[in-house]
């Protein structure tokens, strides 16, 4: 029989939802949920399939939407934006009605994009006050290209005994979040272990996760601070009050090591999981 993971950090925690684990791979699970080619989608989507306990995928051609196919790590995205990448800039900030390309932009964006992005995309969605300072944004995201045909998220309880994905996410209330930033830091000669940036909902389990598996000592990645992306596991989830926690599988491994020496090994743990029935 395959033995499963076990993980020290959910027996402690008791998570109501199950963590992900995300994985580069080949090929996908028989049973994947997925993106159809061609469709639009949210990453959101499938977290929460594989929360819910189906596994999820995406390709280079199902990732959903640019923004995904770019927080996954299929490369930068957004150059692929229609009108070029500079009307993702204005998209994102001030709405591409303030300029002459953008507001030529608007046919083939019409051709490409839903309604609610349509509408953004003249409008602007103004999660950063200015293109400039999207352009900046965007020249700072830790850019990626995975270097297989899918991301694999899937269920942490499902995944097989020595192996080793690339990041594995929690989605927590905001006990169990100050729960696992205290794990993060717990043997660290600092107070970094844990950062919130400003990013997209699938950059912060994506790229931004993958990233610190690169660094000498990898961070927790908190989100999603994307409103959008909110709005849509929020709704899959049934639940308002989750924060992703996203590590880098060497610090997973660093705070699987940690639990029993921690204070999730003691009362106090006991009595705010207690309070929270």
């Amino acid at each position: 029989m395959l033995r499963r993971m076990q993980s020290a950090i959910v027996q402690a925690l008791r998570p109501q939802v199950s963590p992900v684990a995300l994985r580069f791979a080949d090929s996908a699970p028989a049973n994947a949920f997925s993106i159809p080619e061609g469709k639009w989608g949210c990453v959101m989507w499938l977290l929460a399939s594989a929360a819910k306990g189906r596994p999820a995928a995406a390709s280079r051609a199902t990732f959903g939407c640019l923004g995904g196919g770019t927080g996954l790590g299929f490369g930068n995205q957004y150059l692929n934006w229609p009108g070029g990448i500079e009307c993702f800039h204005y998209f994102l900030s001030t709405g591409n009605e303030q300029w002459e390309h953008g507001r030529a932009a608007e046919a083939e964006a019409r051709s490409q994009l839903r309604a609610r992005a349509l509408e953004h995309f003249v409008h602007g969605e103004r999660y950063l006050a200015s293109p400039e300072l999207v352009r900046r944004f965007v020249d700072r995201l830790p850019m990626t290209d995975v270097p297989t045909r899918y991301v694999v998220l899937e269920p942490l309880d499902q995944v097989a005994a020595g192996d080793r994905p690339e990041v594995v996410v929690f989605l927590v209330d905001a006990d169990r979040l100050a729960a696992l930033a205290i794990l993060a830091g717990f043997a660290r000669q600092d107070n970094d272990a844990v950062v919130m940036p400003q990013a997209a909902g699938c950059q912060s389990i994506g790229i931004f996760a993958y990233a610190e598996n690169r660094s000498e000592h990898p961070r927790a990645v908190v989100g999603p601070t994307d409103i959008s992306a909110r709005l849509y596991l929020n709704r899959q989830l049934g639940r308002r009050d989750l924060m992703t926690f996203a590590v880098a599988f060497r610090l997973y491994q660093e705070m699987e090591a940690n639990v029993e020496k921690s204070l999730l090994a003691g009362e106090r743990w006991q009595e705010v999981l207690a309070a929270g029935r």
